[in-house]
């Protein structure tokens, strides 16, 4: 089975999941928070096994403090997301929104090409792909309250802008981390993604951002 087919695989097992976690909501119980917490709890431990496979890149300077502070950053995730979790109608317009963004980014990134954003961190982004991925977040944002109300909702363009963007800079900031440990993945749980926070990089400003401002 060829990489793109296992991602499309994977990709379809992962929708089934969420369906399923938004349909245990539909019959009172709370699967879309205590699945993000599972996720969540599952990415600190990716992490940590990360480091411990490559403790001669540990050495390097700064990257004891550089992945010290990203499973702390995980761990106000984990906190987030708990939190957020009560609200399942915000996850799912977070999820649709980065989902949109990630696979928008990636198609017109592929079909436009252009300059690259930072090659020295992740050398397939470019900015065409960050402009669709934004486009396309946005776009489902606006199409979420839509088929929820029927109605235009302005202020989702500002949520679809800001989330898509804030998705595709955790997602540079996964690639950093990854390059300056020298992998190509976090872990290899998901054929075809990678790692759980290969996966769900998009998530990691996203969630403690959101909760901040429900605060």
């Amino acid at each position: 089975m060829s990489n793109t087919q296992q991602r499309i695989l994977v990709g379809a097992i992962l929708a089934l999941v969420a369906g399923a976690a938004a349909l245990g909501e539909s019959f009172g119980f709370p699967a879309v928070r205590w699945l993000g917490v599972t996720v969540v709890i599952m990415m600190i431990v990716e992490m940590a096994a990360m480091m411990s496979r490559n403790r001669a890149q540990l050495a390097r300077p700064g990257n004891v403090l550089i992945c010290g502070a990203f499973i702390a950053w995980l761990l106000l995730m984990l906190a987030s997301v708990y939190a957020v979790g009560t609200r399942p109608w915000i996850i799912l317009l977070l999820l649709m929104i980065i989902v949109a963004a990630d696979v928008g980014a990636w198609l017109f990134g592929r079909i436009i090409g252009g300059d690259k954003m930072w090659e020295n961190m992740s050398a397939g982004k470019t900015w065409s792909g960050q402009i669709a991925g934004i486009l396309c977040g946005t776009a489902a944002a606006v199409l979420y309250g839509l088929l929820g109300t029927d109605t235009f909702m302005p202020q989702l363009m500002w949520i679809g802008i800001s989330v898509a963007l804030l998705s595709q800079y955790g997602d540079l900031t996964a690639s950093w981390i990854k390059r300056r440990m020298g992998v190509k993945d976090f872990g290899n749980i998901l054929p075809g993604h990678g790692g759980l926070i290969d996966r769900f990089d998009g998530w990691i400003y996203v969630l403690p951002i959101i909760w901040l401002v429900m605060m």
